[in-house]
């Protein structure tokens, strides 16, 4: 993978040395970030200051479609708007993107822009099942997240995959344990997230797939889901934190244990009729839950 490293770095455009900045001050509990899709209505540059009034510590920006910031148009606006967020006093911890494959030209300037911004990590886009076959698709995820992840480590990128549900690859983790397999796990891991995991493996996946993913654990998403039972039928739907399935107190106290530090980021999968209010009450939450795990974390 070294060799592969070297390879990508030399072929990437854009710039390759860093720039001077301030890095983040060592953090002893996970800083609590905002999907920036949630404030899409809100200029990049003015997201900081409105993630900073709203008590967010930082911004998880979405460089995808229809983003803040586009894939095409990274290198005209990408820079630009991490400054916009960082210029306020926030952090930039992870980047979530559309690419997910070394052959996505605009991705691998993505990639260049961010590890120039010396930005740690950025969340890789999602792999779909279709009709292929199970063991053939998953051959093929892991060749483009050998050379991504690649690409990635030639900016000093951690890649992170994240758990989502229905025809996702990585909805069941298993699926994303087999293609890991082999992997440094300094470069690629997981972006967990609890309410995911809850829809797809019952009331106790927040908990009992977060076990497989904390060898691999680099950043968490919060979401919740509720089950409930119609007659014979059971139904689940995502929620509010809080008011679901996900036991959040033995979710964030195995994140203590394990002393987590990355960053956490609040996507809010549900559609509330006041997004801000909601807003706020999920940060408070994620808030109350961090103070009392963490303060007792030893």
């Amino acid at each position: 993978m070294a060799a592969a490293a070297t390879a990508a770095a030399q072929e990437l455009p854009g710039p390759s040395v860093p720039r001077p900045r301030t890095p983040p001050k060592p953090r002893t509990t996970p800083a609590v970030c905002l999907y920036s899709q949630h404030l899409i209505k809100v200029e990049y540059d003015s997201l900081g200051m409105i993630l900073k009034e709203i008590g967010f510590d930082g911004c998880n920006l979405a460089v995808i479609p229809g983003g803040h910031v586009t894939p095409e148009n990274a290198g005209a606006d990408l820079m630009r708007a991490i400054e916009a967020i960082s210029g306020v006093g926030l952090e930039v911890p992870i980047i979530t993107t559309s690419a997910n494959s070394p052959n996505d030209m605009n991705g691998r300037q993505v990639v260049a822009i961010a590890g120039f911004m010396q930005i740690p990590l950025i969340r890789a886009g999602t792999w779909h099942y279709g009709t292929a076959d199970p063991e053939t698709r998953l051959a093929e995820v892991q060749r483009e997240l050998l050379g991504f992840a690649s690409v990635a480590r030639a900016y000093n990128l951690g890649v992170c995959l994240q758990n989502l549900t229905g025809d996702a690859v990585g909805s069941a983790m298993w699926d994303f344990t087999a293609v890991l397999r082999g992997i440094d796990r300094q470069w690629v891991g997981y972006d967990f997230d609890p309410g995911c995991a809850t829809q797809t493996s019952g009331p106790a996946g927040s908990v009992n797939l977060l076990r497989v993913a904390l060898p691999r654990l680099k950043a968490v998403t919060v979401s919740d889901a509720a089950w409930s039972r119609d007659g014979a039928r059971w139904n689940v739907t995502a929620c509010p934190l809080g008011e679901g399935s996900v036991d959040w107190q033995r979710f964030f106290a195995a994140l203590a244990r394990a002393r987590f530090t990355g960053p956490i980021t609040l996507e809010m999968r549900y559609n509330p009729a006041n997004e801000l209010a909601a807003m706020r009450k999920d940060l408070a939450f994620i808030r109350k839950q961090i103070a009392a795990a963490y303060g007792s974390a030893g």
